[in-house]
């Protein structure tokens, strides 16, 4: 038992967002009513603010949205082109999500490992997609022990909340044969969610990451005009397979990953489920579903995990554990 659970004190985590667009303002909104961690460093491509006391999310949200910079937050924002790397040397945080778009295909990679190289020891959360992604970082493992810090990666929503689940439904099964996961996302304005929906553009037949990235915003919304703002995904390269075969669960070929994403309306085109199919001992073929409620939105679906992950990440740090995790391996722990 804790000691906050002992005694009823709550120590506040210093913890930090890089990347500051939709996921990482509804992060900063998903930590404000929270006890147990307290903002205190964002960083954005232009610029970055800390604050030991803790950042208020409604300033931070305005200096971005108006002026295109939590670096011109007052006080405590910095304007620089080196916003992660200023960060990271000048304030003492715990644990970071990174909530960053993965345009290219290597960036996430490449944040761990400035990282690495700048000497900080602590713990950091992604929400990566791609399985490729996570396989690059893999190769980081060794370093991210040496280094003293603790990564868990794959935290998000799929990946991340519905692997966890998969992984928790496979435990009535003597062999799994199939884990499908279905998402429905539905936002208001896919300006809010840019980078999101470029990455989930790249999973398009005939679309490439590169392709994505190189798109104009004038051509995304052509493309979303030609499909009346929905995007069909199928068999999406999705880290649910890599993640639930590392976790020795079944061979990445019985994961298959796929959803609607409506960017002109927050309600859901469907709901998002897991299904795990597999053989008891008994020798029964059954399916288990976990269905997300369709009041959910992809934010609280990605955030509320990955705090999750973060705060079980650093209960690991501190008790001496570093390198490379993913959500099918932890369990979250609640942030109260």
């Amino acid at each position: 038992m804790s000691y906050e659970h002992q005694t009823g004190e709550i120590k506040k985590i210093q913890v930090g967002l890089l990347g500051f667009g939709g996921l990482g303002q509804a992060g900063a909104r998903v930590l404000e009513p929270k006890r147990e961690m307290n903002l205190v460093a964002i960083a954005d491509r232009k610029g970055y603010a800390y604050n030991s006391e803790g950042l208020e999310e409604s300033a931070c949200i305005a200096a971005y949205n108006q002026q295109g910079s939590v670096g011109y937050l007052e006080p405590g924002g910095t304007l620089s082109t080196n916003s992660i790397g200023e960060l990271i040397e000048r304030s003492p945080v715990e644990g970071y999500f990174l909530a960053l778009p993965n345009l290219p295909n290597t960036f996430m990679a490449s944040v761990a490992q400035q990282f690495i190289d700048s000497g900080w020891q602590g713990v950091l959360v992604d929400a990566l997609k791609r399985t490729s992604a996570v396989e690059q970082l893999l190769d980081l493992q060794d370093s991210l022990q040496a280094a003293g810090i603790t990564y868990l990666t794959g935290c998000g929503a799929t990946p991340g909340l519905l692997t966890a689940a998969a992984a928790l439904a496979a435990q009535s099964y003597a062999e799994i044969h199939r884990v499908k996961i279905t998402f429905g996302v539905g936002i208001a304005n896919w300006a809010a969610y840019r980078a999101t929906i470029r990455e989930d553009i790249a999973h398009i037949p005939g679309y490439t990451v590169e392709r994505a990235m190189a798109m104009s915003d004038a051509e995304v919304e052509a493309l979303l005009e030609e499909t009346d703002g929905k995007l069909a995904l199928e068999n999406m390269e999705h880290a649910d397979d890599i993640m639930l075969e590392l976790a020795g669960i079944c061979a990445r070929d019985r994961v298959t990953v796929g959803g609607v994403v409506d960017t002109r309306n927050p309600k859901k085109p469907l709901s998002t489920n897991v299904q795990i199919t597999g053989r008891t001992f008994e020798g029964k073929i059954s399916t288990h579903t976990f269905t997300l409620g369709d009041e959910t939105s992809m934010a609280a679906n990605v955030c509320g995990p990955a705090f999750g992950y973060l705060k079980a990440g650093i209960n690991l740090h501190r008790r001496g554990i570093y390198g490379l995790l993913t959500a099918a391996e932890v369990m979250p722990l609640f942030v109260r």
